[in-house]
Protein backbone atom coordinates (compact mmCIF):
# COMPACT_ATOMS: atom_id res chain seq x y z
CA UNK A 1 0.00 0.00 0.00
CA UNK A 2 1.51 3.16 -0.95
CA UNK A 3 -0.35 6.52 0.40
CA UNK A 4 0.70 10.12 -0.52
CA UNK A 5 -0.51 12.74 1.84
CA UNK A 6 -1.33 16.26 0.79
CA UNK A 7 -2.70 19.58 1.28
CA UNK A 8 -2.17 23.52 2.40
CA UNK A 9 -0.08 24.12 5.34
CA UNK A 10 -0.89 24.25 8.87
CA UNK A 11 -4.51 22.42 7.51
CA UNK A 12 -2.75 19.13 10.26
CA UNK A 13 -1.45 17.13 7.23
CA UNK A 14 1.81 15.97 9.18
CA UNK A 15 -0.33 15.61 12.23
CA UNK A 16 -2.48 13.05 10.09
CA UNK A 17 0.59 11.29 8.29
CA UNK A 18 1.99 10.90 11.79
CA UNK A 19 -1.01 9.09 13.50
CA UNK A 20 -1.70 6.90 10.47
CA UNK A 21 2.26 6.03 10.29
CA UNK A 22 1.93 5.10 13.92
CA UNK A 23 -1.68 3.65 13.68
CA UNK A 24 -0.11 0.91 10.58
CA UNK A 25 2.70 0.37 12.77
CA UNK A 26 0.64 -0.31 15.77
CA UNK A 27 -1.48 -2.83 13.34
CA UNK A 28 2.16 -5.09 12.83
CA UNK A 29 2.53 -4.10 9.27
CA UNK A 30 6.29 -2.59 8.60
CA UNK A 31 6.05 1.25 7.52
CA UNK A 32 8.20 3.95 5.62
CA UNK A 33 7.88 6.94 6.37
CA UNK A 34 8.78 9.52 3.95
CA UNK A 35 8.79 13.13 5.23
CA UNK A 36 8.87 15.11 1.37
CA UNK A 37 7.41 18.41 3.21
CA UNK A 38 10.89 20.90 4.01
CA UNK A 39 8.49 23.11 5.36
CA UNK A 40 7.53 19.81 7.99
CA UNK A 41 8.51 17.69 11.32
CA UNK A 42 7.31 14.22 10.23
CA UNK A 43 9.73 12.43 12.27
CA UNK A 44 8.76 14.79 15.25
CA UNK A 45 5.31 14.10 14.70
CA UNK A 46 5.87 10.21 14.48
CA UNK A 47 7.71 10.46 17.59
CA UNK A 48 11.52 9.62 16.53
CA UNK A 49 13.79 10.43 19.30
CA UNK A 50 16.50 13.46 18.34
CA UNK A 51 14.25 14.09 15.17
CA UNK A 52 15.68 17.66 14.90
CA UNK A 53 18.91 15.82 14.58
CA UNK A 54 17.69 14.13 11.02
CA UNK A 55 19.96 15.22 7.82
CA UNK A 56 17.67 15.86 5.30
CA UNK A 57 18.75 13.23 1.73
CA UNK A 58 19.16 16.66 -0.68
CA UNK A 59 21.51 18.26 2.21
CA UNK A 60 23.91 14.84 2.32
CA UNK A 61 26.56 17.16 -0.19
CA UNK A 62 28.88 13.66 -0.43
CA UNK A 63 26.34 11.50 -0.78
CA UNK A 64 24.55 13.25 -4.06
CA UNK A 65 28.07 13.71 -5.35
CA UNK A 66 28.55 10.19 -4.92
CA UNK A 67 25.87 8.89 -6.28
CA UNK A 68 25.14 11.55 -9.19
CA UNK A 69 28.82 12.64 -9.56
CA UNK A 70 28.01 16.06 -9.69
CA UNK A 71 28.31 18.84 -6.94
CA UNK A 72 25.16 19.52 -4.98
CA UNK A 73 23.95 23.52 -6.38
CA UNK A 74 25.09 22.52 -9.76
CA UNK A 75 22.73 23.21 -12.86
CA UNK A 76 23.37 21.87 -16.25
CA UNK A 77 26.57 19.73 -16.81
CA UNK A 78 26.40 16.25 -16.86
CA UNK A 79 25.76 13.95 -13.80
CA UNK A 80 23.48 10.12 -13.82
CA UNK A 81 19.65 10.72 -14.00
CA UNK A 82 19.82 6.85 -12.74
CA UNK A 83 21.50 7.19 -9.50
CA UNK A 84 22.09 3.94 -7.24
CA UNK A 85 19.37 4.54 -4.17
CA UNK A 86 18.10 1.05 -3.56
CA UNK A 87 19.86 0.94 -0.53
CA UNK A 88 19.22 3.66 1.28
CA UNK A 89 15.80 3.40 2.70
CA UNK A 90 17.54 0.53 4.96
CA UNK A 91 20.92 2.63 5.35
CA UNK A 92 19.49 6.10 6.07
CA UNK A 93 15.98 5.61 8.43
CA UNK A 94 15.49 6.80 11.35
CA UNK A 95 13.64 3.65 13.30
CA UNK A 96 10.80 3.53 15.29
CA UNK A 97 8.69 0.29 16.59
CA UNK A 98 8.20 -0.92 13.28
CA UNK A 99 8.63 2.30 10.92
CA UNK A 100 11.78 3.43 8.99
CA UNK A 101 11.86 6.98 8.61
CA UNK A 102 13.44 8.98 5.53
CA UNK A 103 14.00 12.80 5.32
CA UNK A 104 14.07 14.15 1.69
CA UNK A 105 14.60 17.65 2.55
CA UNK A 106 14.06 20.39 0.23
CA UNK A 107 15.54 21.85 -3.40
CA UNK A 108 16.84 25.37 -3.85
CA UNK A 109 16.37 26.38 -7.09
CA UNK A 110 16.35 29.84 -8.77
CA UNK A 111 13.49 28.65 -11.51
CA UNK A 112 10.99 26.71 -12.16
CA UNK A 113 11.71 23.48 -13.66
CA UNK A 114 15.31 22.89 -12.37
CA UNK A 115 17.17 19.83 -13.58
CA UNK A 116 20.03 19.42 -10.88
CA UNK A 117 21.84 16.75 -8.89
CA UNK A 118 19.61 16.45 -5.65
CA UNK A 119 16.25 16.83 -7.14
CA UNK A 120 17.47 14.28 -9.87
CA UNK A 121 18.15 11.85 -6.95
CA UNK A 122 14.86 12.39 -4.80
CA UNK A 123 13.32 11.93 -7.66
CA UNK A 124 14.93 8.79 -8.26
CA UNK A 125 14.51 7.42 -4.50
CA UNK A 126 11.19 8.05 -4.44
CA UNK A 127 10.64 5.95 -7.80
CA UNK A 128 12.27 2.96 -6.09
CA UNK A 129 10.10 3.75 -2.82
CA UNK A 130 6.41 3.76 -4.55
CA UNK A 131 7.42 0.95 -7.29
CA UNK A 132 10.02 -1.56 -5.37
CA UNK A 133 9.98 -1.11 -1.84
CA UNK A 134 7.34 -4.03 -0.15
CA UNK A 135 6.68 -1.77 3.05
CA UNK A 136 3.33 -0.11 3.47
CA UNK A 137 4.77 3.54 2.57
CA UNK A 138 3.22 7.13 3.60
CA UNK A 139 4.24 9.98 2.25
CA UNK A 140 3.70 13.52 3.82
CA UNK A 141 3.79 15.91 0.60
CA UNK A 142 4.36 19.49 -0.15
CA UNK A 143 1.13 21.54 -0.89
CA UNK A 144 1.37 20.06 -3.90
CA UNK A 145 3.12 16.94 -5.39
CA UNK A 146 6.67 17.80 -6.14
CA UNK A 147 8.01 14.38 -5.41
CA UNK A 148 5.61 12.36 -7.41
CA UNK A 149 5.95 11.87 -11.22
CA UNK A 150 4.24 9.67 -13.99
CA UNK A 151 6.38 7.27 -13.35
CA UNK A 152 5.34 6.87 -10.02
CA UNK A 153 1.80 8.11 -9.82
CA UNK A 154 0.55 4.73 -11.57
CA UNK A 155 1.52 2.87 -8.43
CA UNK A 156 -0.01 5.35 -5.69
CA UNK A 157 -2.89 3.62 -4.31
CA UNK A 158 -4.22 6.84 -2.84
CA UNK A 159 -3.84 10.33 -2.67
CA UNK A 160 -5.39 11.39 0.72
CA UNK A 161 -5.62 15.54 0.59
CA UNK A 162 -6.54 17.13 4.12
CA UNK A 163 -8.64 19.43 4.43
CA UNK A 164 -10.37 21.87 7.07
CA UNK A 165 -13.45 23.95 6.61
CA UNK A 166 -12.08 27.39 4.90
CA UNK A 167 -12.20 28.71 1.25
CA UNK A 168 -7.89 28.23 1.12
CA UNK A 169 -8.02 24.92 2.27
CA UNK A 170 -10.54 24.19 -0.41
CA UNK A 171 -8.60 26.19 -3.08
CA UNK A 172 -5.56 24.09 -2.40
CA UNK A 173 -7.59 21.21 -2.87
CA UNK A 174 -8.51 21.79 -5.88
CA UNK A 175 -5.28 22.76 -7.10
CA UNK A 176 -3.64 19.67 -6.52
CA UNK A 177 -6.45 17.35 -7.94
CA UNK A 178 -5.33 19.53 -10.91
CA UNK A 179 -1.24 19.05 -10.37
CA UNK A 180 -2.54 15.27 -9.74
CA UNK A 181 -4.60 14.47 -12.70
CA UNK A 182 -1.39 16.22 -14.92
CA UNK A 183 0.55 12.95 -13.64
CA UNK A 184 -2.15 10.17 -14.35
CA UNK A 185 -3.11 10.19 -10.63
CA UNK A 186 -6.90 9.45 -10.16
CA UNK A 187 -7.37 7.70 -7.14
CA UNK A 188 -7.90 10.77 -4.46
CA UNK A 189 -9.57 11.06 -1.40
CA UNK A 190 -9.87 13.50 1.60
CA UNK A 191 -9.87 13.62 4.93
CA UNK A 192 -11.69 16.43 6.92
CA UNK A 193 -9.39 18.23 9.93
CA UNK A 194 -10.42 20.24 12.87
CA UNK A 195 -14.08 19.66 12.08
CA UNK A 196 -15.78 21.94 15.19
CA UNK A 197 -20.00 20.79 14.52
CA UNK A 198 -21.47 19.36 11.65
CA UNK A 199 -21.93 22.13 10.01
CA UNK A 200 -18.46 22.10 9.31
CA UNK A 201 -18.93 19.04 7.67
CA UNK A 202 -21.81 20.21 5.58
CA UNK A 203 -19.35 22.98 4.35
CA UNK A 204 -16.74 20.53 3.67
CA UNK A 205 -19.41 18.03 1.94
CA UNK A 206 -20.66 20.75 0.08
CA UNK A 207 -17.99 22.46 -1.35
CA UNK A 208 -16.02 19.40 -2.46
CA UNK A 209 -19.45 17.41 -3.25
CA UNK A 210 -17.33 15.33 -6.24
CA UNK A 211 -14.99 13.87 -3.51
CA UNK A 212 -15.12 10.67 -1.35
CA UNK A 213 -14.02 11.57 2.47
CA UNK A 214 -12.11 9.02 4.50
CA UNK A 215 -13.31 10.73 7.96
CA UNK A 216 -13.94 13.66 9.91
CA UNK A 217 -11.21 14.35 12.68
CA UNK A 218 -12.33 16.67 15.53
CA UNK A 219 -10.53 19.94 16.66
CA UNK A 220 -9.14 18.72 19.70
CA UNK A 221 -7.08 20.90 22.34
CA UNK A 222 -5.78 17.50 23.19
CA UNK A 223 -3.41 17.16 19.77
CA UNK A 224 -2.34 20.85 19.98
CA UNK A 225 -1.43 20.05 23.73
CA UNK A 226 0.63 17.51 22.55
CA UNK A 227 2.58 19.27 19.80
CA UNK A 228 3.15 21.74 22.71
CA UNK A 229 4.47 19.67 24.80
CA UNK A 230 7.17 17.87 21.67
CA UNK A 231 5.23 14.49 22.15
CA UNK A 232 3.75 12.47 18.82
CA UNK A 233 -0.09 13.38 18.79
CA UNK A 234 -0.22 9.51 18.57
CA UNK A 235 0.12 10.10 22.03
CA UNK A 236 -2.69 12.04 23.10
CA UNK A 237 -5.35 10.79 24.25
CA UNK A 238 -7.97 11.87 20.95
CA UNK A 239 -11.01 10.74 19.38
CA UNK A 240 -9.02 11.15 16.67
CA UNK A 241 -7.17 7.83 16.97
CA UNK A 242 -9.95 5.60 17.20
CA UNK A 243 -10.80 7.85 13.54
CA UNK A 244 -7.63 7.25 11.70
CA UNK A 245 -7.61 3.20 12.73
CA UNK A 246 -11.29 3.25 10.76
CA UNK A 247 -9.79 5.22 7.93
CA UNK A 248 -6.40 3.05 8.11
CA UNK A 249 -8.84 -0.37 7.77
CA UNK A 250 -10.56 1.59 4.83
CA UNK A 251 -7.15 1.96 2.88
CA UNK A 252 -6.08 -1.47 3.33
Amino acid sequence: MKIAVSGKGGVGKTTFSAMLIRTLSAQGKKVLAIDADPDANLAGAVGIPDAEKIVPISEMKDLVYERTEAKPGSIGGFFKMNPKVDDLPDALSAKLENIKLMRLGGVKKGGAGCICPESTMLKALITHIVLARDEVVVMDMEAGIEHLGRATAGSVDRLVVVVEPGRRSIDTAMHIRKLAGEIGLSRISMVGNKIRSEKDVLFLKENLSDFSFLGFLPYDESLIEADLQGISPYEADSEARKIIAEIAAGLA
